[in-house]
């Protein structure tokens, strides 16, 4: 039982771990946006089609580029595309070269380190011009647990995974607290800019006045991080953003209408955006289980003893508190849509949420789906011996339990 146990936790932390949203923006966007604020970055223009790419070229003013894949992932550099082009990011010298680039990334899938093998569908690239790095920078703007406010991360250590540079050298990462209602203030940020190893004053205020910018964005665009890596000291002195990451708290999407706008759905799980559009708290998963549970804490209890009885679950879904049949229904036609599931486990605990209306939303989804997989049921609380009145006249089969174990070895032993 322990092993079975210990395979079952780190997969309802993983689906604790992923059940927040932030928006992420592609990097031409960040761009934009760091510009918006006065923050220096190599001048770049975007491209959604082969053609675009080749006068976006022949117009830049130079023929020394960088042509990036824009898909919302890490490792691009060293990622493959399906069409079988190595590396979503290239040097170009001519609109020629911008062009043919383009045509092998722009409608195929990049596929990175991050991606998993499905890959992400490339919709843009990236026109760069190119700036040479004299020195690379790491720096960050994050919401802090252990100060429980702001922070600017910062490492002279740049252009790497800052993951394993604070692992090797936690002497390497300069963390400074920021007052969120005032700001990073001048000399704080000209003090960062020394500890960094810029040596004079015109470089030291243009770092300060990035690090400055970067919490302004952060605290006016509702950010949840901002990650520039790499910050770069070019061979011609000037000091500019390479790269940017951006996240923005989903919470804040209504007063943040210009920044939400950018959001790229098809960088995102199909079923996903389709949940989120019926208020449905899903995340696909790799199992063949389908699982209809309301409340998080449930749902990842529910997965865990799906996992002890040997079972996968293929989806975290929480139909929340004010769930109605209507809801239910489109539930079911997300969990029917992936071919892997092989049975459904519902598991309902009727507080707010009335077992009948659940029950209701069964027998439609059943009839008017024509569910030919096996359904196992659990129902308790509230309206509880309603809805089990209600499945047993239906006359389907669908299985009910009292016993959540019984229920779920059910529903594992149905999957096979």
């Amino acid at each position: 039982m322990f092993r079975y146990i210990s395979k079952a936790r780190p997969l309802a932390r993983a689906v604790a771990g992923t059940q927040k949203r932030c928006l992420s923006i592609h990097e031409y966007q960040s761009m934009k946006l760091l510009n918006s604020y006065n923050i220096p970055t190599p001048k770049s223009v975007a491209a959604h089609t082969p053609e675009e790419a080749y006068e976006v070229a022949k117009n830049f003013g130079k023929d020394a580029l960088v042509i990036k894949a824009q898909v919302l992932a890490g490792g691009r550099g060293k990622g493959h595309f399906d069409t079988g082009l190595q590396g979503g990011v290239h040097m170009v010298n001519s609109p020629e070269q911008a062009k043919e680039f383009a045509s092998k990334m722009i409608g195929s899938k990049l596929i990175t380190k991050q991606t998993g093998a499905a890959g992400r569908v490339c919709n843009a690239v990236m026109l760069a011009e190119r700036r040479q790095p004299a020195h690379e920078y790491y720096v960050a703007v994050l919401n802090d647990r252990t100060t429980q406010g702001v922070v600017l991360v910062a490492s002279a250590q740049g252009g790497m995974n800052i993951e394993e540079v604070a692992a090797k050298d936690p002497s390497a990462i300069i963390t400074t607290p920021i007052d969120f209602h005032n700001g990073l203030t001048e000399p704080e940020a000209i003090e960062v800019a020394k500890k960094l190893g810029f040596s004079d004053a015109q470089t030291q205020k243009e770092a300060a006045d990035i690090f400055i910018n970067l919490y302004r964005i952060f605290k006016e665009k509702d950010a949840t991080q901002i990650e520039i890596n790499p910050m770069a000291l070019t061979t011609d002195g000037a000091v500019l953003c390479m790269d940017a990451k951006f996240g923005f708290d989903d919470n804040a999407s209504f007063r943040q209408k210009d920044v939400f706008a950018l959001r790229d759905i098809s960088q995102e799980e199909p079923s996903e955006v389709e949940a989120q559009k019926a208020d449905l708290n899903f995340i696909k998963l790799d199992g063949n289980i389908g699982c209809l549970v309301n409340g998080a804490g449930l749902a990842m209890a529910t997965m865990d003893v799906l996992s002890l009885h040997g079972g996968n679950p293929a989806n975290f879904l929480d139909v929340g508190g004010g769930a109605t049949p209507e809801t239910v229904k489109k539930a079911f036609e997300i969990l029917l849509a992936d071919p892997k599931v092989k049975s459904i486990f519902i598991n309902i605990f009727g507080g707010i949420m009335r077992c009948d209306y659940i029950a209701e939303g069964v027998i439609k989804a059943t009839k008017e789906l024509g569910l030919k997989i096996p359904l196992v049921v659990r129902l308790k609380g509230t309206k509880e011996e309603e809805a089990k009145k209600m499945i047993q006249e239906s006359g389907l089969k669908i299985i009910a339990f009292d016993g959540l174990d019984e229920a779920a070895e059910k529903a594992v032993t149905l999957a096979v």
